[in-house]
């Protein structure tokens, strides 16, 4: 690739493709603190979970943990005494726990309608 093309070489002669400006959605890319946030505040601000997360190319339960992460970490900001990386690391790991039991009933949800398909391994109650 020429420099005309947009890429940038790296060293040892490897290219990398132009940057984007973000993370495409549904295609395994990172996403940016700010894109998450946004996603996070139109839920905050009432926007449906499943159009928001088909709309950024996630899984409701990944756009969940963000959610809960986030009012984690905002309910920690408001407390008048500084929390050690101790009780953080638990808050943040319940928060993860939970967002994990609430998700799946509706993966099991998901899964019903291809149960009985063959190939499909059949999802336990």
């Amino acid at each position: 690739m020429s420099e005309g093309q947009g890429g940038t070489e790296r060293a040892g002669g490897a290219e990398r493709p132009p940057e984007s400006g973000g993370a495409a959605p549904g295609r395994g890319g990172r996403m940016s603190r700010q894109r998450k946030a946004t996603a996070v505040l139109q839920l905050l601000r009432g926007e449906d979970l499943e159009t928001v997360s088909r709309g950024l190319g996630v899984t409701a339960a990944t756009l969940s943990s963000w959610r809960d992460t986030f009012l984690t970490a905002g309910e920690a900001s408001l407390t008048t005494r500084q929390k050690d990386s101790e009780e953080l690391d638990s808050e943040r790991l319940k928060a993860m726990l939970s967002n994990r039991f609430q998700a799946r009933p509706l993966f099991r949800a998901q899964c019903r309608p291809l149960e009985g398909r063959s190939g499909l391994i059949h999802v336990g109650a």
